[in-house]
């Protein structure tokens, strides 16, 4: 082999990887912007008029919009493709952020001006995170990389960025103020714009997809994703357990672990030492998923990881087991955690058609993130009736429960690499062509 076949070869590898560098680049300064607003605006919000109720106001203004807007924009991916819904998404939420800061100086910044800004950035954040994650199949592909491993450093980047966000917001915030932390979040949308610009194209069509027609205006396409979704029962078992599951970390996170750390003697501090430890194990489990989680049993994997990374946390803390045990078990409860949304990733990919993924991955996420606004109500309820120690286990076993019903339906034993068979032609989803697939796929198997 010559110096020119191997420069030819060389340039072909890089141009494979191209596109997996760019989602995760792209994904990782959207998903720092996104939760460095998490700490920098309610800091700038109480600070300004010193009322918890208008700080919790505000942050509804944001998580509002971005649900909605992520459930109603897949047949808006679908049709001009998620670059366009990405670079759009991620420009709108950095003019929002150059523009408050650009108030807040000026003396403009009223309340009502802050929520209309954040609800913007919601509106525009949601779709965009969602059509990046639609990338990732078509990219991961092209890198010659089993699926696991592009959902498994999505992961691990979506768990650095929770990390090194709040971090850096915290810095400038302490430094700088609320406020001009905003800067910052405009640079990483718009950094996260150029590096899609650059890297990405959209996924090319799916040849089985090839003679397919779609019928019917928005509304009907967007009833095709939602019927897929209700009639693939493994799929709807995963989404029931994220909802119930999200909903109880958000009523741990927001409610039960600042209780337990005041109760128990401990500061704020101890609260960032615990979630740190969990985050920092979780990175790493997902770089390891990424790297094994193709050669390792789908099912026993997810389940063995959501146990270990949900149950043992509330039963140290509600037994009042001592500050070094329970980081012990954030440590290890983080190493199962990190394999568990490599393999919901990799399952979904694997079930939902190419031409339907914008639709059902919009879908999907946003029914997962509909229950953590009630999560903190929640905990404060049942802690009001059963107290601390009472509420930790109340939840513990809640988490418990939304973990092994939907496990046990027999829909579990398609956890394979086999699509489904589901005939939903009365929605104009798939194709007889698509249908007759999956059949053979299913015999096959």
């Amino acid at each position: 082999m010559d110096d020119g076949d191997g420069r030819k070869i060389g340039l072909a590898g890089r141009r494979s990887l191209r596109g997996l560098i760019g989602v995760l680049g792209a994904d990782f300064a959207a998903l720092s912007a996104n939760r460095l607003l998490s700490i920098a605006v309610p800091w700038l919000v109480l600070t300004t008029t010193g009322s918890p109720a208008m700080t919790g106001l505000v942050a509804f203004c944001q998580i509002t919009p971005f649900v909605i807007a992520q459930a109603l924009a897949g047949p808006l991916i679908d049709r001009i493709g998620p670059r366009r819904v990405a670079i759009t998404g991620d420009l709108v939420s950095m003019a929002a952020m150059v523009v408050a800061p650009l108030l807040f100086v000026a003396g403009g910044l009223h309340l009502w001006a802050l929520m209309v800004l954040m609800a913007v950035v919601g509106a525009a954040d949601g779709p965009a995170i969602a059509a990046k994650s639609v990338f990732v199949p078509s990219v991961t592909r092209a890198a010659r990389a089993p699926i696991e491993r592009g959902t498994g450093l999505i992961a691990a980047v979506e768990r650095t960025a929770t990390v090194a966000g709040p971090g850096i917001a915290g810095v400038l915030v302490a430094a700088f103020g609320g406020a001009q932390a905003l800067w910052l979040a405009a640079a990483l949308f718009g950094l996260a714009a150029v590096v899609t610009t650059a890297t990405l194209a959209d996924p090319a069509p799916d040849p089985a997809a090839a003679t397919t027609t779609e019928t019917g205006g928005y509304v009907a396409q967007l009833r095709q994703g939602a019927a897929f979704l209700r009639q693939d029962g493994l799929l709807r078992a995963i989404v029931g357990m994220l909802v119930a599951t999200n909903l109880l970390d958000q009523a741990f996170m927001a409610v039960l672990l600042p209780v337990w750390a005041l109760e128990s003697g401990h500061g704020a501090e101890t609260v960032g030492l615990v979630v740190s430890v969990f985050a920092g194990t979780s990175i790493l489990a997902a770089l390891l998923a990424a790297t094994l989680a193709d050669r390792l049993p789908r099912h026993i994997v997810y389940m063995v990881g959501f146990v270990v990374g949900g149950i043992p946390r509330f039963i140290v803390m509600a037994l009042g087991f001592p500050l070094w045990v329970v980081l012990a078990v954030f440590a290890v409860g983080g190493l199962g955690s990190g394999f568990v949304n490599p393999i919901i990733g990799a399952v979904s990919y694997e079930r939902i058609p190419a031409r339907l993924l914008g639709r059902v991955r919009t879908l999907t996420s946003a029914l997962a993130w509909a229950g953590i606004p009630f999560g903190g109500p929640f905990a404060a309820l049942v802690l009001a009736l059963a107290g601390l120690n009472g509420a930790l286990l109340v939840v513990g076993g809640l988490y418990l429960v939304a973990i092994v019903v939907p496990g046990l339906r027999p829909e579990w034993s398609q956890m394979g690499r086999v699509a489904p068979t589901i005939d939903i032609s009365t929605e104009s989803a798939l194709t007889t062509a698509e249908q007759e697939k999956g059949t053979k796929n299913g015999r096959a198997a």
